[in-house]
Formats: C-alpha cells, sequence, structure tokens
C-alpha cells in the first residue's frame, strides 16, 4: 500500500500513467537514487541499495526484500524503456526532418518545372560581356519584353483580335534593366515598339528556319527568332551585352500584378481609353483623374494604354511609372524577406515567365530579385531611347536619333550612372607603369563589319598607321572576328601589367577605360569596332548627348508624384 499509495505524488514527482501516454519518466530522473523519502527507503539500515552480498538489509544468505529486489527489476525495466524511446524519438525525428527536406525540394523542383525556358540568342549576337571591376563584379543586363501573343484562350481574353490567333507575337514592350557592377543603381531604357531596327540573321527553331538580316520595326523581331532575336537586335543596336531576357504575356501580367499587389499610378484627367474611327481597338482603361492602386486586369489595361496617353513612347512612361511603383511597394512591405510573399510571388513568377535557359532556376530568379533589394530607389532611373521620325514612315514609325542614342548606350556599356552621380568610389589605385610604346606589340584587327554593313576596306592598316605615328612601332596587322563595339584586349594571364599596357594603347587613340577588357587573346589586341569605321583616333562623344536624361522621358523611382496627361479624346 506504501508503495502504492505514493507513485506520482510528493517529492518523487512522476508523472501517472506516463508509459500509457509514451513518454519515459527515467529521462526525469538523475543517476543517483530518487527521493530519499521514498517508502523503500524509509525502513532501510542506513546501507547504501545494492550493498553487501544480497543487496539488502537482511541478515546474509537470506533472501531480499520483496522492496529491493522490485526496485532494481523496475530500474532495468525503465532502462530499457528508457532506450526504446529514446530510439522511437529519434526515429521519428529523422523521419520528420527527412520528410521536412524531401517536402521542400519537392516544391523547389515543383516551382523549377513551372519555368519555361527558351534560348538566350538566336545566333546573331556578337557583343563581349563587360570585364569585372576591381573588386570582380560585373554589371547585369537583362531584357524584359511583353509579348502580345494571343496563341491562348485567356490570352484572347484579355487582348481581343482574336483573329490574330497562331499568328507570330510581337514584342510590344521592350526593356533593358541595367544593374551597376557596384549594384549601387540600375538604370531601364525602353526602346519603342515602333522604331526601325536593323535585326540581324535569327535562327527560328520552332519552325526550323533562319530568318536573314532585315531592317523592320523592332517588335517584328519576336516572330523571327523568338525573345534570342529580340535579345540579338537590342546587341546589334547597342553594343552592350545582354545576360538574360525575361519574357511574359498579358495573362503573365495579370497574375504577376495581383501576386505583388498591384501598383500606384496616376492621371491627370479622366481616362477612358476606348475604340475610335481613326483609332480601332484600345485597352479600355477607365480610370477617374487623381491616384489610383492598379492589380489584375486593370493593371494590364494601363500597361497597354498607347492612345489616350498620345503615343506609344507616353506608354513607355506609363510603364516606367508602373515599375517604379512595384518596387517602391516591395521596398516598403519588406516583400523581399518576407519568405510568405516571396513563396507566393515565385509560384506566380514560375508560371508566368518565360526565361532564357541560363536564368531558368527558382535560385537564379531569386538571387536576380535580390539584385534590387538595396538600391535606393532615387538611383533608379527610367527613361525612352531618344529617336528621331522615320524618314521613310515619319507619322507611325521612329528612328534612334543616332548621336544622343549612341552616347547612351556608351554609359551603359561602361557601367556609368545615368543620373551622373559617381556613388563616392575612391579613384583606382595605381598599378605598374606601362611599358614602353615602342616595345608593345598590337595586333590590330578589322572588326567593323557588324549590323549588316559590310567591313570598312583597310581599316586595321588605317589604325596601324595612327599607332606606329604615335611610337608604337611593333604594331601589324592580325585576323579575328566582327565586333560591335571596339575594344582593346589584353591576356588574362598578364594581370595588372597587361591592363596597363592595354591602358596605354586606349589612351593614344582616345578610347575610353571601359574599352579594355582581360580576355583569352594570346597578346595585346586591338579590335577596331562598328562603332569607329573611319579616323585615326576614337570618335568623341557629343557633348549635346552628355546628359541622356535631359531631352528624353524619364521618371525617377523617388518620385511619387508622376501623373500621366490624358489626350484629350479619350477624357470623360
Amino acid at each position: 500500500m506504501g508503495r502504492n499509495s505514493v507513485r506520482g505524488e510528493g517529492t518523487d514527482g512522476r508523472v501517472g500513467h506516463a508509459d500509457e501516454l509514451g513518454w519515459d519518466e527515467s529521462l526525469y530522473e538523475g543517476d543517483a537514487p530518487r527521493g530519499s523519502n521514498s517508502p523503500e527507503k524509509s525502513g532501510s539500515s542506513g546501507t547504501a541499495e545494492g550493498s553487501g552480498a544480497s543487496g539488502g538489509s537482511g541478515a546474509p544468505g537470506e533472501p531480499a526484500a520483496s522492496g529491493s529486489g522490485h526496485r532494481r527489476g523496475g530500474r532495468r525495466k525503465r532502462g530499457k524503456r528508457k532506450h526504446r524511446i529514446l530510439r522511437w524519438t529519434a526515429i521519428t525525428l529523422a523521419v520528420l526532418i527527412l520528410g521536412t527536406a524531401t517536402a521542400g525540394y519537392l516544391y523547389y523542383q515543383h516551382l523549377n518545372n513551372n519555368i519555361r525556358k527558351g534560348d538566350r540568342s538566336a545566333g546573331g549576337s556578337d557583343a563581349k560581356k563587360t570585364a569585372p571591376n576591381a573588386d570582380g563584379q560585373t554589371p547585369l543586363n537583362i531584357l524584359l519584353i511583353g509579348s502580345d501573343s494571343r496563341n491562348s484562350d485567356e490570352n484572347v481574353k484579355l487582348g481581343g483580335a482574336k483573329n490574330d490567333r497562331g499568328g507570330d507575337p510581337h514584342a510590344d514592350v521592350q526593356m533593358l534593366l541595367h544593374v551597376s557592377a557596384d549594384r549601387k543603381n540600375a538604370s531601364v531604357v525602353s526602346i519603342p515598339r515602333d522604331t526601325r531596327v536593323d535585326v540581324p540573321e535569327c535562327k527560328d527553331t520552332a519552325k526550323n528556319k533562319v530568318n536573314p538580316p532585315t531592317n523592320a520595326i523592332i517588335n517584328e523581331a519576336l516572330g523571327r527568332g523568338g525573345a534570342g532575336c529580340v535579345l540579338d537586335t537590342w546587341e546589334k543596336l547597342t553594343g552592350i551585352y545582354i545576360d538574360h531576357w525575361m519574357m511574359v504575356d498579358f495573362a503573365g501580367v495579370v497574375a504577376i500584378s495581383d501576386a505583388v499587389g498591384g501598383a500606384d499610378v496616376c492621371v491627370k484627367q479622366n481616362i477612358d481609353d476606348h475604340p475610335t474611327k481613326l483609332q480601332p481597338g484600345g485597352s479600355h482603361l477607365h480610370l477617374t483623374a487623381g491616384n489610383h492602386t492598379v492589380k489584375g486586369e486593370q493593371a494590364l489595361q494601363w500597361l497597354r494604354t498607347r492612345h489616350a496617353f498620345g503615343s506609344d513612347i507616353g506608354r513607355s512612361q506609363a510603364q516606367h511609372m508602373y515599375m517604379n511603383s512595384v518596387i517602391r511597394n516591395l521596398k516598403d512591405q519588406n516583400a523581399f524577406t518576407d519568405t510568405g510573399r516571396l513563396m507566393d510571388i515565385a509560384e506566380t513568377a514560375t508560371k508566368s515567365l518565360q526565361v532564357s535557359s541560363e536564368l531558368g532556376t527558382v535560385k537564379k530568379l531569386f538571387d536576380l530579385g535580390m539584385e534590387l533589394k538595396n538600391i535606393p530607389m532615387d538611383r533608379i532611373n527610367m527613361l525612352t531611347m531618344p529617336r528621331l521620325p522615320d524618314p521613310k514612315d515619319p507619322e507611325a514609325h521612329v528612328v534612334p536619333d543616332k548621336a544622343k542614342a549612341d552616347a547612351l548606350w556608351a554609359l551603359l556599356r561602361d557601367d556609368k550612372p545615368l543620373d551622373g552621380k559617381d556613388d563616392g568610389k575612391p579613384a583606382p589605385s595605381k598599378g605598374p607603369a606601362a611599358a614602353s610604346a615602342d616595345s608593345l606589340a598590337v595586333t590590330v584587327v578589322n572588326g567593323t563589319g557588324t549590323g549588316g554593313r559590310v567591313a570598312a576596306k583597310g581599316r586595321a592598316t588605317e589604325v596601324v598607321n595612327a599607332l606606329k605615328a604615335k611610337g608604337f612601332k611593333k604594331a601589324d596587322t592580325g585576323s579575328g572576328s566582327p565586333a560591335s563595339t571596339s575594344e582593346v584586349d589584353y591576356p588574362k594571364a598578364a594581370g595588372a601589367q597587361g591592363k596597363a599596357d592595354a591602358e596605354s594603347v586606349a589612351t593614344a587613340l582616345g578610347l575610353p577605360a571601359s574599352a579594355v577588357k582581360a580576355s583569352d587573346v594570346k597578346g595585346l589586341t586591338l579590335v577596331v569596332g562598328g562603332d569607329w569605321r573611319t579616323g585615326d583616333s576614337y570618335p568623341k562623344q557629343d557633348p549635346k548627348a552628355s546628359d541622356p536624361l535631359k531631352d528624353t522621358e524619364s521618371v525617377n523611382g523617388a518620385d511619387k508624384g508622376a501623373c500621366m496627361d490624358v489626350y484629350a479624346p479619350y477624357r470623360f
């Protein structure tokens, strides 16, 4: 009665029926015997438990007291039960950990499998990746494409024009996102869809054909070889190496807009973008004057509105306003660090986007998103390419304003911030001095045959003569590939000394510092590109084009007061 009456009570503190609950009460015991106030101990003569031949308190040779025997048997049972439950606990934890890891892996694979991928290039690209800066960083260039494809029920429902189903899609939205090497500023440049440009030869793998070079409206490039052809066209025009492309259709815009929570936009007057006798179609955007948050289908209407904003140029400006707001809202909501939000966005984005193959994993997309996380909003600038009326069709189409546009592309190639701020970058440290000009062997390559143009005849010889006149007596001609931009390459193994030697060649001919690049060449090599077809020195930048934000539509990321004018026929 004594032993049973105190089980689970008093100082012993054990849990009644613990074994039935799956608990092991022995886990709560120490190495010494439990509490000295237990009934078994109270009748003891003071001999330690387990001492003597009998292990009990009786005379030698007599059977041990029943309490002592039960106590030892109980400890043996508790010890076995302890090991058994510890073993099952370990197994259970292992199963849980493995299950969680497996579920995470399967979900990761699920997201990866959502992503649709395509070739980065359609074969018509010859731009070269920018060399790393002193810290080993390189700028990031991503081409963002909006497709007007009607090749699904949802896209026909959202975009209309059901008769266009099955036809070649057009890239109605084209923007280049440039993130600086140090990740301290970013720029977005749009090219209007109605811009006439040279489109290079593009392989259309979907139709198993090769489309020859042509001079056409830039939004036609998508139908001539997919997003890779759009990328090649941009590289041909700008000379900027583009790392990746990302493309979205109407349904994707709606889904992503809902996932990110929409964007804050503004119109100065009431707007109703409806069909008219002169302009059929329309986005059907209907808003009163003032500020609005648009999401879902209304966000798509905002991004597609063209006539009510005056032209395709106005549409680009409205798209920049939308993008700035999305980035600003995500930052304000700490979405970049909110796991739940990120998972929701990831689920939607992986289903909605098509990306170039080298970008086709969730991790790479996530890392890409994180690139924008710490860039201050006032260091994000968005603008539309400077342009002029197209001589072939001045009412409907435009062409790049060559002097201003080329200066803009040069800034991006050289990774210069468009707002003119230097980010407080320290002056580069001094390296080794360049070798004497007369000791440097320089190979000059005629790479002017780009952009569908025949190479300028004798160009390498002309530049060799210019170098010799400046003391580079060992300059000579060589052979190599065409390049849209001129550069001075030095062997990677030559290190700082090779760079110093290359910089001396660039300085002698007026080439910018960004033209100096470490490469796989065997020796110092000057590639005379398509941007330098004549003259003994590299063409100087047009001073009128020194400020790319001055003469074109631009929106700064910190500007919350931007508001769109509405063309009079579309007001109500």
